[in-house]
């Protein structure tokens, strides 16, 4: 189907997202982003960079946030990727491994926009039809 293509190779401003995350290295993984970017993360929002650091500074490196992507489809100019996620968090009641969709919105070589949610039925229609395309 035309307008997705399964692609292990991740665009340079989510690579860099997901090593500054890995890494805990907050300045890297803000500089990534637009001036103006949003975040939505589990249903919360945060716009522009000053919310975005607070964001990051408590959700993100605060909680030793690591991702291990495990794929990844450009979709109509999006780039969605399939994560393994591990951290300091509550899991009580998540699964183990947890995955965690992220929807990045590129432009000009820079994160506009990032969604980060998890399926809560474990079985994501949208994701099984973008990989049985692949």
């Amino acid at each position: 189907m035309a307008g997705h293509s399964s692609d292990s190779i991740l665009p340079q401003p989510v690579a860099q997202f997901i090593e500054a995350t890995n890494a805990g290295d907050l300045s890297r993984l803000l500089e990534v982003f637009a001036a103006d970017s949003i975040v939505n993360d589990q249903l919360r929002q945060w716009r522009g960079l000053t919310e975005l650091s607070k964001w990051a500074e408590c959700d993100v490196i605060g909680q030793q946030l690591s991702l291990r992507p495990i794929h990844c489809v450009q979709h109509y100019g999006h780039c969605v990727v399939a994560a393994h996620a591990d951290g300091k968090f509550d899991r009580r009641g998540l699964p183990d491994p947890l995955e965690v969709l992220l929807y990045f919105t590129l432009a000009e070589d820079q994160i506009v926009q990032l969604i980060i949610l998890r399926d809560l039925s474990g079985t994501s229609p949208f994701d099984t039809s973008l990989r049985s395309s692949a």
